[in-house]
């Protein structure tokens, strides 16, 4: 029995086959040679998927969906640069405030039901402007309307011809091109659109290396090599050279790892914490068993894990508390052994942030340059002397809100600080529960983390701009001279001008200490050993138009 190559609507399930499995047994093959040996990569989504829909690509089990069956203008590759994806180059106006990309013209979108005749048409720029209007339409309720807030002119995007777009900003806002990689961003057809309605979330049609072939919800996601992909390796050869995308949906990590070590997984993303000490040492490296067995890809990834600060001088939560005193913050700050917790706790995965907030790996290069808080509990003492409280005598006890899976990162924080006087008592709270109270600034002492959405240091020093609410400022932190510095970066189109002021920025934050930044996060994945050509970027994206494996089989 053939499933590659069979269209979605071809297939029936009977009620009494178990999905997951039926799909796993019918991509490997019924007997045929030929299917036996599809190339077909398997992994796990713990987190499940909630829509195949860009418009609310908001969390990264969904973006790793959406990459494989969109594309958008340009993209970010592994050295976090912006290259040209659809749009095959752009110029920029003089003044930053007109960009116009010039489109390829050899691109279809999937073939879809939602064409005539069932076949994908050819990509233009009226899709573009379709696409970005829908993100910005009220009606669509996209998660991702914010891309564009406050940074596109009236009327700004425009189809020049069918092979040139136009986008015309309000004001220069050097990072846009970053914006438009994201998978917000991709280019959808309108055809899709209105024929499926609000259930083009289970319909997904873009102009991806994959197409949907089948998604049972909660059991399993199969996506089929599109073979009218556009895009070529350095030979020539067309991209993808998977036949198949198979995501299973065990929603325990002890399962997937179980599935992984069995073989029937190609890899896993990040090391649960209830088996990192089996496969990982102290320093990060594999242990000795593992060698040879596994392959540990880690690599830079921009995210900063941190304890946020309310700082809101109005909020009657901090004209109450010693959190109020910078000299208080900046105690708790030196008061932290991060390269001891990233050693015991973290098996070295990650770096500690003995720097700015701005993680590792982005070209201002914020981390390396700007000043941040080495552990030293003697200055931490002197300190809180200097704040009223010799020894900790006089300071109430702080409540640390967080997650389950750091508490033991934050229960690690709060016995240092208490051996410096600062008495910290942690509470772990659903993830639901802490964003709601952070978002409505009752949480004077948190657990947080900033995911990179785009690679540039801007998009951090936005958690602290003033007028921006919570989220991203969180702590509500404000400054006059940073707000001047930030609004003066968005003006800049040098990028080493643009840079120093990003530094600058991070500095004052530092100094004014509204967060406490434990370290610059680390993707880890682990794959089977037959896997070649995965490559990951600082945004922790699945790339898999040149993933492949060898022999065209699963077990190494």
């Amino acid at each position: 029995m053939r499933i590659i190559g069979r269209s979605v609507t071809a297939f029936k399930r009977p009620a009494t086959i178990v999905f997951a499995g039926c799909v796993l047994w019918l991509l490997q093959g019924c007997g045929s040679n030929t299917e036996q040996h599809k190339q077909v990569f398997y992994y796990n989504e713990v987190d499940g998927v909630a829509s195949l829909d860009p418009a609310f690509a908001k969390n990264r089990s969904v973006m790793w969906v959406i990459h494989q069956l969109y594309n958008s203008l340009v993209e970010i590759d592994s050295g976090l640069n912006i290259v040209p994806s659809l749009a095959k180059s752009w110029d920029i106006s003089a003044d930053g405030m007109t960009y116009t990309f010039h489109l390829r013209s050899n691109v279809y979108f999937q073939d879809d039901a939602a064409f005539a005749g069932g076949k994908g048409r050819r990509m233009t720029a009226a899709d573009v402007v379709y696409s970005f209007n829908r993100i910005t339409d009220k009606a669509t309720a996209s998660s991702g309307a914010w891309v564009f807030n406050n940074r596109i002119a009236p009327n700004g995007f425009t189809a020049v011809d069918d092979t040139t777009f136009k986008l015309t900003l309000l004001r220069p806002f050097q990072p846009i091109l970053g914006i438009l990689s994201m998978q917000y961003c991709s280019i959808v057809p309108h055809e899709a659109v209105e024929k499926y309605g609000k259930d083009f979330r289970r319909h997904p049609c873009g102009t991806g290396p994959f197409s949907l072939f089948i998604w049972e919800e909660g059991q399993a996601l199969v996506l089929h090599k599109n073979e009218h992909y556009w895009e070529q390796d350095s030979a020539g050869k067309a991209l993808p050279y998977l036949d198949a995308v198979q995501i299973s949906f065990y929603d325990n990590k002890a399962t997937e790892f179980l599935q992984f070590r069995q073989g029937v997984l190609s890899f896993i993303n990040d090391v649960d914490p209830s088996y990192k000490d089996e496969i990982l040492t102290k320093t990060g490296q594999l242990r000795s068993q593992w060698k040879n067995r596994i392959v540990l890809d880690t690599h830079a990834y921009l995210n900063t894990e941190y304890f946020g600060i309310l700082t809101d001088p109005d909020n009657p939560l901090v004209t109450q508390s010693p959190l109020r005193l910078k000299a208080v913050r900046q105690a708790m700050n030196y008061a932290i052994d991060r390269k001891q917790l990233m050693m015991y706790l973290r098996n070295s995965i990650g770096t500690p942030a003995e720097g700015g907030f701005v993680p590792a790996g982005l070209p201002s290069h914020n981390a390396e340059l700007v000043k941040g808080y080495p552990f030293n509990p003697v200055k931490a003492a002197q300190l809180l002397k200097e704040a009223g409280f010799p020894d900790g005598k006089g300071l109430p006890v702080i409540k640390l809100l967080t997650i389950p899976v750091y508490a033991d990162i934050a229960s690690f924080a709060a016995r240092q600080m208490e051996d410096v006087g600062i008495k910290v008592q942690v509470e772990v709270v659903q993830k639901s529960l802490l964003l709601e109270q952070t978002a409505k600034s009752q949480a004077p002492l948190f657990r947080g983390s900033w995911i990179a959405d785009y690679p540039d240091a801007e998009n951090y020093m936005a958690v602290f701009y003033s007028r921006n609410p919570a989220p991203p400022n969180y702590t509500r932190y404000r400054n006059p001279a940073f707000d001047e510095l930030y609004n003066r970066a968005l003006q800049t189109t040098n990028d080493s001008a643009r840079y120093v002021l990003y530094r600058q920025m991070d500095q004052l934050v530092t100094d004014d200490a509204p967060v406490i930044p434990i370290f610059y996060d680390m993707a880890i994945h682990l794959l089977q050993p037959n896997i070649t050509g995965f490559k990951a970027n600082g945004l922790n994206l699945l790339e898999l138009r040149t993933a492949a494996i060898k022999n065209n089989g699963m077990q190494p």
